[in-house]
């Protein structure tokens, strides 16, 4: 059996990112079969066990995700042809109320350090942004074998094509790769309802256009198992402790 480096079997197994593992192993918080490793690039066998020390639980612990409701004309990441990227929303003045949180959490300027969008939504796009200090929560959504389910309510112009409908349901291409099965059904004469389990550049935007429709309108309502709900655009809230992708 080959012995695999340590931190691409902790991201592998959902502990952490890579980077994150590096860190804790450096400060001797990654324990092998109850022996701590400190060395950067240790190699082990997948059979062995991986722990991690209460300090590295505990920074787990304090990271925050934020679910924003993106306006269009905010870039997802880096800034980018002068627009601002949308982490600069998530100030005090935006935050919402949720009245369902039994623990509210008031932001703090330090949750802002290492927060990054876990997923893109285009810069004409609005609804549910997420944003995260926790690699694990990153790995979830956006990480290569990511299953997560994302909706979108899409409005649309044009006369579609003869099958256009469950073509867009799974028989498409992009990037000389098929899309995975999506589910897609009109919800009236003018909006779409989308469910994808993947997230290629703009591809609601060109799968619309492959079956002769223009998207005029696009708005993500759900990731996994979190919903937009009544969040005001423009403004943010904490993910809540009985939330879960």
């Amino acid at each position: 059996m080959e012995k695999i480096r340590l931190s691409k079997l902790m991201s592998e197994q959902g502990f952490c990112s890579r980077r994150e593992a590096d860190s804790y192993i450096e400060r001797g918080w990654v324990l092998v079969d109850g022996v701590p490793i400190t060395e950067l690039g240790t190699r082990i066998l997948p059979t062995q066990t991986i722990t991690l020390a209460p300090a590295a639980h505990s920074k787990q612990e304090a990271r925050v995700t934020v679910l924003l409701n993106k306006p269009i004309g905010f870039v997802s990441a880096q800034p980018e042809k002068n627009y601002r990227p949308a982490i600069v929303l998530v100030t005090a003045e935006t935050q919402y109320s949720d009245a369902r949180d039994r623990n509210p959490q008031r932001f703090d300027p330090r949750h802002l350090r290492g927060l990054a969008p876990a997923g893109r939504l285009d810069i004409d796009s609005t609804g549910l942004l997420i944003l995260t200090q926790d690699g694990r929560i990153a790995k979830q959504l956006i990480g290569e074998n990511s299953r997560v389910e994302k909706e979108y309510l899409v409005r649309v112009t044009g006369k579609i094509n003869k099958d256009g409908l469950a073509l867009l349901n799974h028989g498409l291409s992009l990037d000389g790769e098929a899309l995975r099965p999506a589910e897609v059904s009109w919800q009236n004469k003018d909006q779409l309802r989308f469910v994808l389990r993947q997230g290629k550049k703009r591809q609601i935007r060109r799968m619309c256009e492959m079956v002769g429709l223009t998207v005029v309108g696009l708005k993500r309502v759900r990731i996994g198992r979190v919903m937009l709900g009544d969040l005001p655009i423009g403004q943010w809230r904490y993910l809540r402790e009985d939330e879960t992708f």
